[in-house]
């Protein structure tokens, strides 16, 4: 869940290798390889990478996939068996794929969403990492204390003169715009202005928006000073990441369980806006990225 600036060279690595490796290596070649995929924003661009390299450190051939698209795209190509793997977050899963009610409770929603993957779409969660990249509504401090902005509530309250930089996904979702407005009321902005996801804080910085959406773990919450407003309502279930697997993948390649896991534990939220602010902040790659935390973390050599 965080999103992007993805240099344009791993963007059209990604959409080339998406469009030659079928001719290239040709279909026995790839049969043997774990295709690896992730959404398009630079969270997940960071963990599947994490998983690629994970998966090759174990000995397996990866073929990359990544920077696909939304969650419905993501899970369309994992039931098709056009991916093996990729990252997806327990509220996501919950919200917009089983379409259930929001559960507060971090492993009441894993055992969740783990039981009813596996029944609906003989898919796999491993293990979960102890992040919460959950959705957010975030503003300056200036903003904050203008209006008096502490809670979500008060967001609710105040939304009439303030205006929200958003992706058009947040206003559908139920889990986005739709979905506060029924849990708070209110929520009817001044406007809303559909930004692009690695323009939205400059927006906000420089004074075009006054709210912008937000996730947990985003770099940009601590390098900016930013004020992310309480959901106080308890709107929103945690957004735990973890591996999502088909399970006929599992049993072709049985070590990738172990390789996988080894990585939860690492991934907090500290670790991920630090890695996120690399690639959103300084401009790193996040082949890169991914392989100095893995790295420094002990998981490989």
């Amino acid at each position: 869940m965080t999103h992007t600036r993805i240099g344009r060279r791993s963007a059209l690595i990604a959409i080339a290798g998406l469009a030659i490796a079928p001719a290239a290596c040709g279909q026995n070649a790839l049969s043997t390889a774990i295709k690896v995929g992730s959404k398009n924003f630079t969270e997940e661009l960071l963990l599947g990478e994490m998983y690629a390299q994970l998966l090759e450190h174990a000995g397996y051939r990866v073929d990359r996939r990544l920077n696909l698209g939304s969650v419905e795209v993501a899970m369309a190509a994992l039931e098709r068996g056009d991916i093996d793997v990729y990252p997806e977050y327990t509220g996501t899963a919950l919200l917009v794929v089983l379409k259930a009610q929001p559960i507060t409770d971090r492993a009441k929603t894993y055992e969740t969403v783990k039981r009813e993957y596996e029944r609906r779409f003989h898919l796999t969660w491993l293990a979960p990492a102890p992040m919460n990249d959950s959705q957010a509504l975030a503003t300056t401090p200036a903003i904050a204390a203008k209006y008096g902005l502490k809670t979500l509530s008060d967001l609710a309250r105040k939304a009439p003169q303030l205006r929200l930089a958003s992706v058009p996904e947040f206003t559908h979702r139920p889990d986005g715009l739709a979905g506060l407005q029924k849990a708070y009321g209110g929520f009817r902005f001044a406007s809303i202005k559909y930004i692009a996801i690695g323009l939205k804080y400059k927006a906000l910085l420089d004074g075009y928006v006054d709210v912008a959406v937000a996730f947990g773990t985003d770099g940009q919450i601590d390098a900016d000073h930013l004020v992310v407003l309480e959901d106080d309502k308890h709107f929103w279930p945690p957004y735990q990441v973890a591996p999502v697997v088909r399970d006929d993948v599992l049993t072709r390649f049985p070590k990738m369980k172990t390789a996988l896991d080894a990585l939860a534990p690492f991934v907090t939220d500290a670790a991920m806006r630090r890695l996120n602010w690399r690639v959103d902040g300084n401009h790193e790659e996040p082949v890169d990225v991914a392989r100095d935390f893995l790295r420094s973390s002990g998981l490989s050599a």
